[in-house]
């Protein structure tokens, strides 16, 4: 296996270097000599801190076999990777390796959920609510904020923050599972914001979801509201 670095940075712009030279390069011993001593260490070492930091909860098999499959799938991608777009390598594949584990975590969720009662697992995040009542309420509270997001925020960062928490929401079967840092991660990464910004666009997002969630209690609907008449 490659040789440790001694230094902190394991994957800093050595390592990039080498990830050019090994695509570059046509001969597959030079290939694999780059990847065992310049490069595996770095994926392996990106790949376990990516697997603690987001804390996969539907891997139905130990945390050595995910941190090779997910290696592994970095070293399938790696020619990929171009420099020359200006995208560090640790950025580029810090992506790679967190959309891969992020999709096979939805698909074993997904799986857990068709052999689960869907409703017990409905009642833990939403307490008695009708599943019903939660899809419609969720349809219509993204209608709403899509149409007057606009209106509720000024700034065209916290727009664009809104559209990707907006979006999010769409998707909330494939992400559902995972906890806020990585959400707050997801929605930084589509915003290219700091975490700050976020923070600041959820709360005022959140005055109008317990508002909106009152009125769909007592009206069953909150599609005649506009935007303005909460403040």
């Amino acid at each position: 296996m490659g040789r440790k670095r001694k230094n902190k940075v394991y994957f800093g712009l050595d390592v990039q270097d080498a990830i050019v030279r090994y695509n570059d390069s046509n001969s597959d011993a030079q290939r694999n000599k780059i990847y065992q001593q310049e490069i595996h260490y770095a994926f392996d070492k990106l790949a376990e801190n990516i697997i603690n930091t987001f804390k996969f909860s539907y891997f139905d098999y130990g945390f050595e076999d995910i941190k090779c499959e997910t290696v592994a799938f970095l070293v399938m991608n790696i020619h990929k990777y171009d420099h020359t777009k200006g995208s560090k390598a640790f950025s580029y594949f810090s992506v790679v390796a967190k959309n891969y584990l992020i999709l096979h975590n939805n698909a074993n969720y997904k799986k857990l959920k068709s052999h689960s009662d869907l409703k017990v697992l409905d009642t833990h995040r939403y307490g008695d609510a009708d599943d019903k009542d939660i899809k419609n309420f969720t349809i219509e509270i993204i209608q709403y904020f899509e149409l007057n997001v606009s209106t509720i925020f000024k700034k065209q960062r916290d727009i664009n923050i809104a559209y990707s928490i907006l979006d999010l929401m769409k998707r909330v079967d494939d992400i559902e599972n995972f906890n806020k840092k990585s959400l707050y991660i997801l929605i930084r990464e589509m915003a290219d914001v700091n975490t700050s910004h976020i923070t600041a666009v959820v709360n005022v997002l959140k005055k109008h979801y317990k508002r909106l969630l009152n009125d769909y209690y007592k009206d069953g609907t909150i599609i005649p509201h506009k935007s303005g008449s909460f403040f």
